[in-house]
């Protein structure tokens, strides 16, 4: 058969190496899934295609260092989550009963419990508990807690692939990369590095941004290589649906070539990102967390695991029986240039190599041009169809904020702070922070309307203030320092009081919403809400490292991180927060609880950039814009970034609206949830529904993002330019922006 597409010149600059204990892994691994009833009898495989499949040269080529011993068990580990995954796939998503499906799930996911008493009658649960007792025992309680989730996510997530399969549904883009982590089984690939290499991720780190984005990008070059070579037998012979090559196929309207070049541009992209994790934020990380000798040994040890699975997962996907292969080496002519050196430790050239088409993409994100003149921006159809609601406060909301922003000192210049005076009662009153709140919380008491007026007010503030005056400075220190006295501000405990005095007007201002936010809170609640704040703060302090290096940030780490630099789990959920959480511990990390949040997140911030796109492109000098991220990435313009944008908006919309419709009401009846949770999910939807009438109805009527208002606020083009020619780059924006 054909295929339907050449192979993509792929961004492997680093050697693929292999283990010399293949040999011993491939038997013993082949006789261990014969005695679990996997092989022959199992409908399933045979011992002919298992050795075609050839795990072990799998893990041969991606974990090249282990002892034998090692190799054997990590190859168990594969070969059971390739049969898991095989055999799901032949007994039910080609028959499509779905209770049968999720009790089976369901039922896997509970031998990783710590009282499981339960017995395996079926190769699948045999073979999960004899590798769960030869390898847990052996790892400390932060890694079980993340290898236990990672697992589960594989497990319960292929009720999404069935679920797709049933609707004849293909995702979007951004769906696609956050459901393909958790079905693809990356980040639980990442877990097996650690235990492989003997070197846990200490646990103080483990939950970072730096650790985090290791992960993620190591997940999404996996699984987008994967999806590259798996093309013609996922889709055109198993009929599967959850392919990035057809997603972006299908988003773009365009030919399997050009969707699985572009899918290896994002490929690269993360992989690009992985390499600028390591080498900048790593390292910037290790100081302000106080880790020993040995800690940083196993951390440098861990990414290097990491870096030898990408390079020989890329090897055994050239050999492997079970993907298209042929003409792997490369289909471009384009001159190969040295590739960089290993990021800890081996130097030489890879097994495609590093081409100047790489070397260009990497550049292309650091070459834009801050200032240039864009114009006004162009707003595309946006018509999410919910009905707007205003409180009937926000009269009162109005006056009240003025006056609270007046008496933390947002009005003034800080003291000894050159730049810092920001904002004036006019510009505050223009940008309408009430109409805002009004819009988002329509039934709320006059008190919380005035309330969330003003954390609004707070955090647009805040985001103003960084690039003002930690960015013209060079100061990421200070920024650091800032971020800290923030967070020594919010006491998590009844009694407890803030570390510190206030000292500026963000700290001022801070104080006094924690003060009448919290009282009848939770010490769990304070803690959510403490860490929704702490991580937009941090948001900002990443916004200032890109504009140190005018870096345009890579898509997916922009659309991630663009949910906490515009505060949407903060405003989208205070009134929520305050109640006490609506979600039952048991969905808590269930697919469609995703979905309904990351998809109203993402819509309404993507409101906010193509809204704000002249702000902050041609007045602020920023990079932080999804429309200039897809006009990096695509290397188009402008007026087709924005066509790009809106497509992605529509397909988020209607993506909110299934997880809404669809995916809670299918989780009450998989869980058998009570009235009162559904009744409590159901109105978190709604108050999305009217969080993101708010966000649009704000953005058409503020004062901050007409270029009338504009050209009054800023300084004339061409100071700005002599400015960022001698400073850092100006950015701004609560993203709402």
């Amino acid at each position: 058969m054909p295929q339907p597409f050449e192979l993509p010149d792929f961004y492997v600059p680093y050697p693929a190496r292999l283990s010399p204990h293949v040999g011993p892994a491939r038997t013993e691994s082949t006789a261990w899934a014969r005695e679990l009833g996997m092989l022959e009898g199992s409908d399933v495989w045979t011992e002919s295609d298992l050795l075609a499949h050839d795990y072990a040269l799998l893990c041969g080529y991606t974990h090249p260092d282990t002892d034998p011993e090692m190799l054997t068990l990590i190859t168990e580990w594969y070969v059971w989550v390739f049969f898991f995954d095989d055999h799901f796939l032949n007994t039910y998503k080609t028959s499509g009963n779905r209770a049968e499906a999720h009790a089976y799930l369901t039922r896997l996911c509970a031998f990783m419990e710590p009282e499981n008493v339960l017995t395996a009658t079926n190769p699948a649960e045999a073979g999960l508990v004899d590798l769960w007792a030869r390898t847990a025992p052996l790892r400390g309680p932060d890694w079980i807690r993340r290898f236990t989730e990672a697992t589960r996510h594989l497990v319960m997530a292929s009720m999404w692939e069935l679920d797709n399969i049933t609707a004849k549904r293909i995702a979007n883009p951004v769906e696609y990369v956050e459901m393909r982590r958790r079905v693809g089984g990356a980040p639980w690939s990442a877990c097996l590095v650690e235990h492989a290499v003997n070197a846990e991720v200490p646990p103080v780190v483990s939950d970072t941004r730096p650790m985090r984005v290791l992960r993620d990008t190591f997940a999404d070059a996996i699984h987008f290589r994967n999806d590259i070579f798996s093309y013609q037998r996922e889709v055109e012979q198993e009929g599967e649906l959850d392919n990035g090559v057809l997603v972006l196929e299908t988003f773009l309207d365009c030919s399997p070539q050009e969707a699985a070049d572009r899918l290896n541009d994002l490929l690269t992209s993360r992989l690009q990102q992985f390499e600028h994790t390591a080498l900048v934020e790593v390292p910037e990380l290790l100081p302000m967390v106080g880790l020993d000798t040995k800690a940083c040994a196993d951390l440098v040890t861990y990414v290097k695991g990491l870096q030898d699975w990408q390079s020989g997962g890329h090897e055994w996907h050239m050999r492997s029986s079970r993907y298209m292969n042929k003409g792997g080496a490369t289909r471009s002519q384009s001159p190969w240039i040295l590739p960089p050196a290993s990021v800890f430790g081996i130097p030489g050239l890879g097994n495609t190599a590093f081409t100047v088409k790489h070397a260009d993409d990497r550049a292309r994100s650091f070459r834009h041009v801050p200032c240039q003149s864009v114009g006004p921006s162009r707003i595309p159809t946006i018509n999410p169809g919910f009905a707007l609601r205003l409180s009937p406060h926000l009269g009162q909301a109005r006056i009240q904020l003025l006056d609270w922003a007046e008496r933390t000192g947002m009005f003034a210049g800080q003291p000894g702070v050159p730049g810092s005076a920001l904002w004036d009662r006019e510009t505050t009153a223009g940008f309408d922070f009430a109409l805002c709140a009004a819009g988002i919380s329509p039934d709320a008491t006059a008190e919380d309307i005035c309330l969330t007026s003003d954390w609004l007010t707070w955090g647009t503030y805040g985001d103003d203030y960084y690039p003002a005056v930690f960015a013209s400075r060079r100061d990421r220190a200070g920024a650091i320092a800032q971020n800290v006295r923030l967070a020594s501000l919010m006491p998590v405990h009844d009694g407890e009081i803030p570390a510190t005095e206030p000292a500026n007007a963000l700290e001022l201002g801070l104080v006094d919403l924690w003060e009448r936010t919290t009282p009848a809170m939770t010490d769990d609640a304070r803690a959510f809400l403490r860490r929704t704040v702490t991580e937009m703060t941090g948001s900002w302090e990443w916004e200032l490292g890109n504009l140190a290096l005018n870096k345009v940030p890579d898509p997916v780490d922009y659309l991630e991180m663009r949910r906490k630099t515009f505060g949407a789990e903060l405003t989208a959920c205070l009134a929520s927060i305050r109640r006490g959480s609506v979600i039952p511990p048991e969905l808590e990390l269930h697919e469609a609880i995703a979905s309904l949040e990351n998809s109203a997140a993402d819509y309404a911030c993507m409101i906010n950039d193509v809204f704000s796109y002249q702000k902050e492109i041609e007045f602020e000098g920023d990079v932080h814009n999804i429309v200039l991220v897809v006009q990096n990435f695509f290397d188009c313009d402008y007026t087709t970034a924005i066509g790009i944008v809106g497509d992605l908006m529509d397909q988020r919309l209607t993506q909110f609206e299934r997880a809404a419709g669809t995916d809670l009401p299918q989780a009450y009846k998989d869980y058998d949830l009570d009235q009162a949770a559904r009744e409590a999910l159901d109105a978190r939807a709604q108050q999305l529904r009217d969080w993101i009438a708010g966000v649009l109805n704000w953005h058409r009527e503020t004062r901050r993002y007409p270029e009338e208002d504009l050209l009054k606020r800023f300084p004339k083009v061409s100071d700005r330019i002599f400015e960022l020619t001698h400073t850092l780059h100006r950015s701004g924006g609560l993203r709402l922006g």
